[in-house]
């Protein structure tokens, strides 16, 4: 099956986007990242639709590759919030860039992995993202990002 799932997926992704961090209080955050691994915050935005503060970190010269973002909740019943209520700041996901994630999630379905939306929603900076449900990745929230064009 992995075989298969890594033939139906060989087009659509193209790499790591980004690992998601939860943490309480984002601007504390950029700066322990800031001050601690010289991340720089290349973008910051609040999206409501998905209750959240982010920011997307990166090296210093190397704003297209992958980023670490950081999530902070913009209230108390954002999924944020419930993931710092139950587990405490730390890795909330894995994030991978895809060509088409629409695609990318129709392959994977058909694969019998069950996806958290039937069509992609909005991400950051005007990105399409879908998530496959963690019991079906190991534990392991993963994201599908297609980037804004």
């Amino acid at each position: 099956m992995l075989a298969l799932m890594n033939e139906a997926l060989k087009p659509l992704v193209t790499t790591v986007d980004h690992v998601g961090i939860a943490v309480p209080d984002l601007d504390a955050a950029i700066a322990f990242y800031a001050e601690n691994f010289g991340l720089r915050a290349t973008h910051t935005e609040e999206n409501e639709e998905q209750g959240v503060r982010e920011a997307m970190l990166h090296a210093p010269g190397d704003e297209s590759g992958p980023a670490v973002q950081l999530l902070a909740p913009l209230r108390p019943d954002s999924t944020i919030a419930k993931f710092l209520d139950n587990k405490g700041p730390g890795l909330q996901q894995v994030a991978y860039r895809v060509t088409d994630v629409e695609a990318a999630a129709d392959a994977l379905r058909a694969k019998g992995l069950r996806l958290l939306y039937e069509k992609a929603k909005r991400g950051t900076a005007g990105s399409r993202v879908n998530f496959v449900h963690p019991k079906d990745a190991g534990g392991v929230l993963v994201e599908l990002v297609e980037p804004a064009r």
